[in-house]
């Protein structure tokens, strides 16, 4: 099975310049923990991406005005992504190597157009190889704790 066959086309995103306010407004709408950040709404191309948990630290937590205080600093930069084409055991190794929850999709020029999660791979995937991944994912951190965003 494709990517492409099971990503969620046309994610929610944000940019680096957003606040942390709209981007927490945002990830609570849409019932999400995690967006990919883009360049511009127009280029769509993917600089990385920001979770609940990194607003939550390094915002909330700091006790920055999340009124004012844009996100861009806060990205995670390291992100890693699939392009629609690649094998969906690939996108699942992924999460399971890197334990996240959701992988942004990319295209030939490094633009966002998709994301797998985790719920996707639970509804599309089949069932042994959906309960591997959430498994992984889930793996306590060597720190004790659960990294996954």
């Amino acid at each position: 099975m494709k990517v492409r066959e099971i990503m969620s086309t046309e994610p929610v995103c944000c940019g680096p310049n957003d606040s942390a306010q709209k981007v927490a407004t945002e990830l609570r709408e849409h019932s999400i923990g995690s967006m990919p950040v883009v360049e511009s709404s127009q280029s769509m191309k993917l600089l990385g991406m920001i979770t609940d948990r990194d607003l939550c630290c390094g915002v909330v937590a700091d006790g920055l005005d999340p009124k004012t205080t844009s996100i861009g600093k806060f990205v995670s930069d390291d992100v890693v992504s699939c392009r629609d084409g690649e094998n969906l055991d690939r996108c699942e190794r992924l999460m399971q190597e890197h334990q996240v929850r959701r992988i942004p999709i990319v295209d030939g020029e490094g633009r966002c157009i998709g994301i797998v999660a985790q719920a996707d791979l639970v509804l599309k995937d089949e069932p042994g190889k959906a309960a591997a991944t959430v498994k992984e994912i889930s793996r306590p951190h060597s720190s004790g704790s659960v990294i996954a965003a």
